[in-house]
């Protein structure tokens, strides 16, 4: 039988913590919980979880710096959550290195979809990846992919990509030079219609140009961005 997916829920307000734990619990996740973001940092090393899911006001460490502590070690997907809706949280966590959040009040439909999403980003790269004639590697001068090992380097020096800024690299990887939409890299990358939030995309792209050149991904203004060849 097949181990339950591991999460990692760090919220500091008891009542949404239980709520959220029995919700995610009823679904099949296995769930571990914390109450602050030091707690939440010591449980991470300890369980090494599937997933982690994170409020972004927590006393202690918060979900910002509780983000990128983990990200210093380790690339498991993080679901952000904000009860603001507000441009300085969004853009402070995905920045942070986490690959989506929601607000809350959370929707149970839209959290479980999006939690789905980040685990098919992480665990099905294989199963979308290009598969190119020869020796199987996409090759942008001393950019180079293995799509089959899941593997990036640039001058020849690997790069540590989370599983969503590795999913956004291959779709670039697999069209190049074209111009790809926001819109069609919410639908591709973060599995989003029309309502997802173009700022994902936009701190994505800025995440990955820090770790392979920020040349590489050239903004078409009003359009969106391509992988310069």
């Amino acid at each position: 039988m097949t181990a339950p997916v591991a999460v990692l829920l760090v919220e500091d307000d008891s009542v949404i913590r239980q709520a959220l734990a029995a919700t995610l619990s009823r679904y099949g996740y296995a769930v571990t919980t914390a109450a602050d973001g030091l707690t939440g940092l010591e449980l991470f090393q300890q369980t090494q979880p599937d997933l982690l899911l994170l409020d972004v006001m927590l006393p202690g460490l918060d979900g910002i710096g509780l983000c990128r502590r983990v990200r210093e070690t380790s690339t498991r997907p993080i679901l952000m959550m904000s009860a603001r809706d507000q441009a300085l949280d969004v853009v402070s966590g995905l920045e942070a290195g986490a690959d989506d959040y929601v607000t809350k009040p959370v929707d149970t439909s839209v959290l479980v979809a999006r939690i789905r999403s980040v685990l098919r980003r992480a665990g099905h790269h294989q199963a979308d990846a290009v598969e190119p004639a020869g020796n199987g590697l996409l090759e942008f001068g001393d950019l180079v992919i293995d799509p089959g090992a899941l593997e990036v380097t640039v001058g020849g020096t690997p790069v540590a990509l989370s599983a969503t800024e590795l999913r956004l690299l291959l779709e670039f990887a697999e069209q190049p030079g074209l111009v790809l939409s926001r819109a069609t890299l919410l639908r591709s990358v973060w599995d989003y219609g029309w309502d997802g939030d173009s700022r994902v995309v936009d701190t994505c792209v800025q995440r990955l140009r820090t770790k392979i050149g920020a040349d590489r991904i050239e903004t078409v203004r009003g359009f969106g961005y391509k992988l310069r060849t």
